[in-house]
Order: structure tokens, then C-alpha cells, then sequence
């Protein structure tokens, strides 16, 4: 009689749990990165009135005969599937699309999250704005001039530096790829300014020295006279400045001028340069330095004005793709690439799908700043929730596998994007009701039970 008592109580007990857990589901259904739990019963160890025997000669076998004694929690779940994704348009929202969890990090303790409502401290630290845990992941590094983002080093805090500069870079390298009408008419010798000026291309370019001045690189394309496929191209830097900036070009050692010779061949593509004292380059692509006196630099006594050298590259020898060539079409003014720039400062910065965050600068660059980490666990569902919508490591979760994106079963991000609770509601109302149905039945067990004392002790009387 009083095993039903217990049987029903620890049922009472039981779809309570359920009942909280269905409501704490229900209560995080609009809770960004929320990831639901489920309860499973399981009925507890029962008693044994008779035990199995085996068949015999004479007789069959006969099962046991056991009582039960009510139920126990199994175990309460947490199903890390994915949740909806609702964009925001906030550059620091980023959703997980796929397994894998945000590394957060406060000292030297790791907590992990599929939240990712971050924001940026007074720092430039980007960080969950609810407990201020900096989020980990890579920042890019310049080592010898070479940017290096190492993404096989442990994870550190990501910083972005909103008004940060970047420092102006002079140019280095300019590349051509124009095209000279064959069709344009030779300068005959003795050819008057306005003659020279009509049948000459001009192709000007803005560069920069190392102090994000810029400077107007001009380029004079003239068909020399009497020689077929050959053009002379003059150069110079700034050539309406009051002080002349003394242009030159550096194919050899003697090269002495500021202008050279291209030669084309007769199928329209480049195959060579050389300067006027016959210096010729003809292997490979063909890259003419270019010197001219930097204005305004402060200069030690007894030397020289300071000079910038860049290479001015015609582009590679027999092909007609990204080179200066010579075809039977208009000119065209395409000096299309060029490496220097001004004085900039970061005004904003995106994150894609492989959670790299690139910055960009009012001089029109843009610069990797850093990449964000992800993890992922073995057994995900061992994790720990630890409030926040936090989870931590545990025995059975395994270490934290952390690494970049889309790789080894790790997801992607999305930027300006938040995950949503995955929290069903038309299945959280349904488990309430069987719940519910479930607390009432085991009530009317103990009503019952108790009814049935009720009759035995009134026997006596």
C-alpha cells in the first residue's frame, strides 16, 4: 500500500522538474543563443516478489514478478540545435551558422556562448556588453613589413581600433595598362609644341611620397619618327610645380633623362623598354625605376635633396593582359594601380563569413584587424550552463577544440545577424500539457492510496 504513496509522490516530484524546466524554456523562448533543454523519466529500481525460473521437464519457465516503485529523471538534455537567425544590421552582431561556440574569456577562465550581441569597451576591446568577457580570436600582426595573421597561436583578445590611424605609405609601384592607337600619326622632326602636343598620349596618376603628399606622375607617349612600333614616353613629377622635382629613370646605372623607349612587336604586345643611352630590358615583366627630389624634406648639410624611387611597371613581356599595348583602337588613359596612400583613420570595419574583421580607413585602405575564434566540443551537450547564456567545460564535454571557421565541423559566421532561442512554443505548450496531465494523474495515485488506508483502518471499528 505505501509503495503506491511513493510511486505517486516521486511522481509529483518529477513532472515538477519538468514543469520548471518547460518554463524556463518557455521564459528564454526571445533569449538570443538560448538553447533548450528537454527532460527524459526513467522508472526507478523495482521490487522483486518472485524471481524468474527456467523451464523444466514438467514445467514451463515463469518471468519474475516485481513491483515498481515510481520514477526518477533520467536526465535533462540540452539539444543544441540551430535557432533561427534574425539580421540586426549591427556590425558587432555575428550568428553562428553551424556547431561551434564564441570564446569568451575573464582572466584565465574560458566560457563559451552562441550569443553574439557584442560591442566595443572604451578600449577598442570588443566584448559581451552584458558582463564585459572579452571575446577571443586573432589580432593581425606586422612583422617586417609583412601583415601575418597566426591563427595556429592560442587565441587573445580582440581589439578594434575605431580613429586608429594608418600611416601614410609612399608609393612604390605604379602599373600601366593602357593602350597606344598604332593609328596615331608620327611627330616629323622640326614639328612645332602644337603638332607635338596633338599627336602625343598623356596618362597622369596621382602618387604619394612617405608623408601622404600626393604628386602627378605625367607620362608623354610620342611614336617615334621613322621607326615602326617603337614609342617615346617622358615622365615627370609634378611638372607645373614652382620647384622642379628633377625626374629620372634608372634602367642602368648610366641611365641619364627622364625619358625612355618602348619597343612593341608586330602583334601589338610589349617586348621591351630601354632608355636613351640604349640600356634595354627585355626578360619577364618590365619595370622602369622612377626617381624624382621629394619637396619640403629636411636635408643634413653637404648631401643631396632626398629622393623616392618607385617602379613604374609596362607589364609582362608578350601578353595583353594587365600591360601597355599598341593596337589599332583609341588610346586610353589606365594607369589602374598604384600602391601608396595618405594618412587615414579607421571609420569602420565588417566582418565575414570566415570571422575576419577588415577595417576600413578614410584614404580608402582597407586592413585585416583580426579574425574571430570559434570552438566546438566533442560531446557539446556534456557542456555546463553556467547563466548568460554561457556554457563552461566539463568532464564529459571534452577540451575545447578552437580554431578558425569551416574547419574540422566548425560553422560559419554571419555578420550583422543575431541566432535566435531555439525554443519551439507549440512544443513547450504540448510537453505542459502532457505534464500537466501527468502531476494530476499521479495526485489522483496518491488520493487513491490514500482512500484505500482509509477503508483498512476503518476495519477496527
Amino acid at each position: 500500500m505505501m509503495r503506491s504513496l511513493y510511486a505517486g509522490v516521486s511522481g509529483l516530484q518529477n513532472h515538477q522538474t519538468r514543469m520548471d524546466v518547460v518554463g524556463h524554456n518557455i521564459a528564454n523562448v526571445n533569449t538570443i543563443g538560448y538553447k533548450k533543454n528537454r527532460v527524459n523519466f526513467q522508472d526507478m529500481l523495482a521490487q522483486t516478489l518472485q524471481g524468474a525460473a527456467r523451464p523444466t521437464e514438467e514445467l514451463g519457465g515463469v518471468n519474475p514478478k516485481q513491483v515498481g516503485l515510481g520514477m526518477s529523471v533520467a536526465a535533462i538534455d540540452t539539444i543544441h540545435t540551430q535557432g533561427a537567425l534574425q539580421s540586426t544590421g549591427v556590425a558587432t552582431d555575428v550568428a553562428i551558422q553551424g556547431s561551434g561556440f564564441f570564446v569568451l574569456r575573464k582572466g584565465e577562465q574560458e566560457f563559451y556562448t552562441r550569443a553574439g550581441a557584442f560591442g566595443i569597451d572604451e578600449n577598442g576591446t570588443l566584448v559581451n556588453p552584458s558582463n564585459g568577457l572579452r571575446v577571443q580570436g586573432w589580432m593581425n600582426q606586422v612583422i617586417d613589413g609583412v601583415e601575418i595573421l597566426n591563427v595556429s597561436s592560442d587565441p587573445t583578445d580582440l581589439v578594434i581600433p575605431v580613429g586608429g590611424k594608418d600611416p601614410a605609405f609612399a608609393t612604390t609601384e605604379v602599373m600601366l595598362a593602357c593602350n597606344l592607337d598604332k593609328r596615331l600619326s608620327e611627330v616629323a622632326q622640326g614639328a612645332g609644341i602644337a603638332e607635338t602636343m596633338q599627336n602625343t598620349w598623356t596618362i597622369d596618376k596621382t602618387i604619394y611620397d612617405s608623408f601622404g603628399n600626393k604628386h602627378i606622375m605625367s607620362i608623354d607617349f610620342t611614336k617615334v619618327t621613322g621607326e615602326a612600333n617603337r614609342w617615346r614616353a617622358q615622365i615627370s613629377i609634378d611638372r607645373n610645380a614652382e620647384e622642379d622635382t628633377q625626374t629620372s629613370i634608372g634602367i642602368a646605372e648610366n641611365s641619364e633623362g627622364n625619358a625612355f623607349i618602348v619597343q612593341f612587336g608586330n602583334d601589338g604586345l610589349l617586348l621591351s623598354a630601354e632608355d636613351e643611352q640604349g640600356n634595354a630590358i627585355n626578360v619577364g615583366t618590365l619595370q622602369i625605376p622612377i626617381s624624382f627630389n621629394v619637396p619640403e624634406t629636411t636635408i643634413p648639410e653637404g648631401e643631396e635633396s632626398v629622393r623616392q624611387t618607385f617602379n613604374l611597371t609596362l607589364g609582362e613581356i608578350g601578353s595583353a593582359t594587365n600591360t601597355i599595348t599598341q593596337f589599332a583602337e583609341k588610346s586610353s588613359t589606365k594607369a589602374f594601380w598604384q600602391n601608396g596612400y595618405a594618412l587615414g583613420y579607421l571609420e569602420n570595419f565588417r566582418i565575414d563569413s570566415s570571422g575576419i574583421i577588415t577595417g576600413v580607413y578614410s584614404n580608402g585602405t582597407n586592413r585585416t584587424i583580426g579574425q574571430l575564434a570559434l570552438s566546438n566540443f566533442v560531446n557539446a551537450g556534456g557542456l555546463e550552463k553556467i547563466g548568460d547564456t554561457m556554457f563552461a567545460r566539463t568532464n564529459n564535454s571534452g577540451f575545447a577544440d578552437i580554431g578558425i571557421s569551416g574547419v574540422a565541423g566548425r560553422g560559419t559566421f554571419i555578420a550583422g545577424t543575431l541566432e535566435m532561442s531555439n525554443v519551439d512554443l507549440s512544443e513547450q505548450f504540448t510537453d505542459m500539457i502532457v505534464t500537466q496531465r501527468g502531476f494530476q494523474a499521479n495526485s489522483k495515485t496518491i488520493q487513491t492510496a490514500d482512500q484505500m488506508l482509509q477503508e483498512l483502518l476503518t476495519l477496527k471499528r
